[in-house]
């Protein structure tokens, strides 16, 4: 397969029961209708993301499509993947620059120096895991620590939302509407629009506070005369990276869950295909991570593999990178319309703080599925005391200052985990070793 070449298939496959594979297409008018489906899906994560950052959401699209095409280009367009604004970095970034929650971020080039570093650490790891191969991250980075470390994402961040996202009494009930109607949709709708519940779910919630504010007058109204003058081209606003070493200590460690994202997406990609994709597991590093640092050079957030994109290849069987390839092209097209991100700013702030309550709900939830899924043994104290001490150091913010240096919260509890393991097996292996001799 070369890098612009697939096998065209029919759609006569899929109704049969067949699959696309990574090295094959539908025809290309279909090819881009799905191409668009994958831009919905990962669409309100990556939004969400750079706002809660302060970041321009405009420019995340921009950059997240520019993300994957990189990907595409280095992995030699054999893996299917599409990166988006990854959300470890929400938590890091706000402790760095002191981001209030509204507006634009007056410190985001703080971010983009610490973004960049840990970019640049990621590809390090993807050359490492091109000489060495994998064992040695699964060793360090086993199932107790990356679902501690995922959940404590979260958790860390459960007080933005409930804390500073709603005013009064009347915004805290938009916030529970807003993740109310978010439930709604993921229970009780199905297909597609299941697939979208965050995007649905805020449309939703908007409605309604629209309702509420600019017809009953009950709160602050919506204010869509930024839209309205919005042009619908131009250049996306881009900004210069400052690299202060405090703000990249705190941010590098991030790196670690975004290898553990990303060793989980070959993983299942694999498993969905039957086509061993572990032999690009290196490329598909150094390309998530190149694509971070090119993003974050020009005021974008750092990015990762979706697992929104994820679903939709397990629901539609269709796994063709071609597809991928349109959906990069569309949503570099959507970075230059500055309507569109007037759109995204329009957005209440009290949606947004329901949305946020579900989404890191779900990403401490994904910690535990980690567990779940690999079957963690709990009975082993091994495994409870690191998972129960990295809750508690990610969730109550514990900070280590080393001289002018300080490691918050998702720092300690991220280093913690993985030297208390080492640590605690290093124990079990010295009991193995002495009952062997005896």
């Amino acid at each position: 397969m070369g890098l612009f070449h697939w096998t065209q298939r029919s759609a006569d496959v899929l109704q049969s029961g067949g699959v696309i594979g990574p090295d094959e297409r539908l025809p290309w008018p279909q090819t881009g209708l799905m191409g668009v489906q994958h831009v919905i899906a990962m669409f309100g994560s990556t939004v969400l993301a750079p706002i809660l950052m302060g970041f321009d959401p405009n420019l995340a699209v921009f950059m997240s499509g520019i993300g994957t095409l990189i990907f595409f280009l280095i992995t030699g367009g054999r893996v299917p993947s599409y990166l988006g604004s990854s959300f470890a970095f929400i938590s890091v970034v706000i402790a760095v620059t002191g981001y209030a929650g509204k507006g634009a971020n007056p410190n985001i080039g703080l971010a983009l120096g610490g973004i960049i570093a840990c970019g640049a650490v990621y590809m390090l790891v993807g050359f490492a895991v091109q000489a060495i191969g994998t064992r040695w991250i699964e060793r360090f980075m086993p199932p107790v620590v990356t679902g501690a470390v995922v959940a404590v994402i979260g958790l860390n961040l459960a007080a933005i939302p409930v804390k500073n996202m709603a005013a009064n009494n009347f915004e805290s009930w938009m916030q529970a509407m807003t993740f109310v109607s978010v439930g709604l949709v993921a229970v009780f709708t199905r297909g597609m629009v299941q697939r979208l519940l965050i995007l649905v779910g805020l449309i939703v919630a908007t409605l309604i506070y629209g309702l509420f504010t600019n017809v009953l007058g009950w709160g602050t109204p919506v204010d869509l005369a930024g839209v309205a003058n919005a042009a619908w081209f131009g250049m996306p606003h881009f900004h210069a990276p400052e690299f202060n070493a405090h703000a990249m200590v705190l941010i590098v460690p991030v790196v670690i869950i975004l290898v553990a994202e990303n060793l989980g997406h070959i993983k299942a990609v694999t498993a969905m295909t039957g086509k061993d994709l572990d032999q690009y597991m290196g490329r598909a590093f150094i390309g998530d991570g190149l694509a971070t640092m090119v993003s974050g050079s020009v005021g974008g957030t750092g990015v990762t593999t979706y697992s929104e994109n994820i679903g939709v290849m397990a629901a539609t069987r269709i796994y063709s990178t071609a597809v991928f390839f349109s959906a990069a092209v569309l949503a570099v097209l959507l970075g230059f319309s500055p309507k569109f991100g007037a759109l995204i700013q329009a957005i209440p702030l009290p949606v947004m703080g329901g949305v946020s309550i579900v989404v890191f709900g779900l990403i401490a939830v994904a910690g535990a599925k980690i567990w779940v899924d690999n079957r963690v043994d709990f009975s082993q104290n091994k495994n409870l005391i690191v998972a129960a001490i990295t809750l508690i150091l990610g969730t109550g913010d514990f900070t280590l200052t080393f001289g002018e240096f300080k490691l918050g919260g998702i720092g300690t509890a991220t280093f913690g985990a993985i030297i208390l393991y080492a640590l605690l097996n290093m124990g079990r292996h010295a009991d193995e070793t002495q009952g062997k001799a005896h």
